[in-house]
C-alpha cells in the first residue's frame, strides 16, 4: 500500500525519548477493540508509515504500546556516512526528523568521488556531531554547485522513505530566483521541452526531441534594465533544468557562461544568478505544511540593484 502526501495527516505532536519517538494517539486506539490492529491502521493510513519500514519494525520490536503511549524506535545512532568538516553551515530550519540548509555558491551538494572539495554534506556531517546526534547524512534532493539556496536532509530513515516518495509524487516545492538577460514576455508562462545531453559538450545538455521530459513553470517577473527577475517552479528536477530551458527561450542567466549568459560581477567565480528562495513541503511525521525561506544571497541583491538603475 503506498500513501500519498494528499491522503494521509500525519502523527501530530510528538517527543523523543533517545532512539524513541513517543506519541499519544489518543481515543482511535485507546477506544479500539483490538489496540494492535487500530495501531497498525493508524501508522500505515494516517501517519503514512512505509510498509516495508512498519514490517521491520513490527518484527524487531520497534513498536511499543504502554497505556495510552504509542512508541516507535525511529531514532537508532547511525554511521554519518562521510568524514565531518568543521566549517561554518547555516542551518534554516530542523527538529528530529529533517534538517533544511543554505548551500552557498561554489559548493557541491555531494562528494562526486574525486575525493576534492568540500561539499554541503560534510558540513551536515559536521554539526550533527556538534550536535551530539549519531545520524546518517541523507539529502533529499540537490542544486548545481553554483546554485544557491535551500537543501533538505532527512534524519533518519523514516523521514528519508517518505520524503523521497514526496519529491517523486512532486509534493516538494521549489521556488526560485533567477536573473536572466533580456525581457521575459507575460506570455511565456510554461516552458515544456525535453533536455538531454549535448554531444558536443560534456558538461552541458540541452533541449532534444529524444531528451527527458522537462517542465518549468514562470510564476512572475519583474523587468530590468538588460534583463528581467523571474520566479520560477520546476515541474521535474532534470540537470541544469533552469538554465537550459531560459537559455533555449533565449533569456539566459547572468554568469551562466556555459549556456551564453552576460557577464557580471560573480561571473569570475563561475556563478550564475540562480537561487533557490524558498522550499515547501508537509513535515513527514506531523504532517503540517511547512515553508523555509531562504534570503537571496549579497551577489545577487547588488546585480538586481545594478540592473535595476536608471542608465
Amino acid at each position: 500500500m503506498s500513501i500519498g502526501a494528499g491522503e494521509r495527516t500525519g502523527g501530530g505532536a510528538w517527543t523523543r525519548r533517545g532512539e524513541w519517538l513517543e506519541v499519544t494517539p489518543g481515543k482511535i486506539i485507546t477506544g479500539a477493540e483490538d489496540s494492535e490492529a487500530a495501531i497498525d491502521k493508524w501508522l500505515l493510513e494516517t501517519v503514512g508509515m512505509p510498509e516495508k519500514l512498519h514490517l521491520r519494525l513490527r518484527r524487531e520490536g520497534g513498536i511499543q504500546w504502554k497505556g495510552d503511549r504509542l512508541r516507535l524506535a525511529l531514532f537508532p545512532d547511525r554511521e554519518a556516512g562521510i568524514e565531518p568538516v568543521w566549517e561554518e553551515l547555516e542551518v534554516l530550519y530542523e527538529d528530529d526528523f529533517c534538517l533544511v540548509a543554505h548551500k552557498p555558491a561554489g559548493m557541491a551538494v555531494h562528494p562526486d568521488g574525486s575525493g576534492l572539495g568540500v561539499t554541503l554534506d560534510h558540513l551536515v556531517a559536521a554539526h550533527y556531531v556538534a550536535s551530539g546526534d549519531a545520524v546518517a547524512v541523507r539529502h533529499i534532493h540537490r542544486l548545481d554547485k553554483d546554485t544557491t539556496g535551500p537543501v533538505m536532509y532527512a534524519k533518519n530513515e523514516f523521514a528519508q522513505l517518505v520524503l523521497d516518495e514526496n519529491m517523486r509524487e512532486k509534493s516538494i516545492s521549489r521556488l526560485y530566483a533567477a536573473i536572466v538577460e533580456g525581457t521575459v514576455p507575460p506570455t511565456l508562462k510554461v516552458i515544456d521541452a525535453p533536455i538531454g545531453r549535448d554531444r558536443h559538450h560534456a558538461a552541458r545538455r540541452r533541449v532534444s526531441p529524444g531528451g527527458q521530459s522537462a517542465v518549468t513553470r514562470i510564476i512572475g517577473r519583474e523587468a530590468m534594465h538588460g534583463g528581467s527577475l523571474v520566479h520560477v517552479q520546476l515541474e521535474t528536477g532534470r540537470t541544469h533544468q533552469i538554465r537550459v530551458h531560459l537559455s533555449h527561450m533565449g533569456h539566459p542567466l547572468y554568469g551562466d557562461a556555459l549556456y551564453g549568459g552576460p557577464v557580471w560581477a560573480s561571473s569570475a567565480a563561475g556563478r550564475h544568478a540562480l537561487h533557490g528562495e524558498r522550499l515547501s513541503f508537509r513535515h513527514p511525521w506531523s504532517g503540517e505544511q511547512l515553508e523555509v525561506s531562504d534570503p537571496w544571497p549579497q551577489d545577487m541583491v547588488q546585480l538586481r540593484e545594478l540592473l535595476s538603475e536608471t542608465p
